[in-house]
């Protein structure tokens, strides 16, 4: 009886989750998130102007604004042009959200973690210490060679846009 009892509610589950795949609209795709978590985290910095970063909202240490060497991967493929940059944040306890415009994201995606998962937006989680910059690896995955990237930076509700040229100055 328990084992009907299960299969009922388990076959009953699955026909729920195939009526609302069937109700979501294939113009709409899911935006693909990734969240980095405070064990991701490779190394700390003092402050996070090292290395031409930019600060950015007060907690983001971004990439420089220029950024040569891209190279080809072709397992990254459908993005098999790649360009590490690590993301530093500051210690704190709001989220950093970081993303690519919707107009963008046919040609670029990034990540950053272990491992850097190509994403369309990346979610660092609130990883609060005492005065540290934390670092993540990862970088760029790209369509082309090169490109003047877009990416916008949130931290609660305050957001600002940075531009990084891959491959090429902006």
């Amino acid at each position: 009886m328990k084992r009907a009892i299960i299969l009922v509610l388990a076959m009953a589950a699955l026909g729920g989750a195939a009526a609302s795949a069937e109700g979501v609209s294939t113009a709409t795709r899911p935006v693909n998130v990734v969240t980095v978590g405070c064990d991701q985290i490779i190394g700390t910095a003092k402050t996070g102007h090292d290395a031409g970063y930019r600060v950015v909202l007060g907690v983001v240490s971004a990439p420089p604004a220029a950024l040569p060497g891209v190279v080809h991967v072709p397992e990254f493929s459908p993005f098999p042009y790649w360009r590490k940059a690590g993301m530093v944040i500051r210690a704190s306890r709001k989220p950093v959200t970081v993303s690519v415009p919707k107009a963008w994201r046919r040609r670029v995606r990034i990540g950053w973690g272990n491992p850097a998962s190509p994403a369309s937006v990346v979610r660092f989680a609130a990883c609060p210490s005492p005065r540290t910059w934390n670092g993540y690896a990862g970088g760029f995955f790209l369509r082309a060679h090169s490109a003047c990237v877009p990416l916008a930076f949130a931290v609660g509700g305050r957001r600002a846009t940075l531009r990084f040229g891959l491959g090429q100055h902006c």
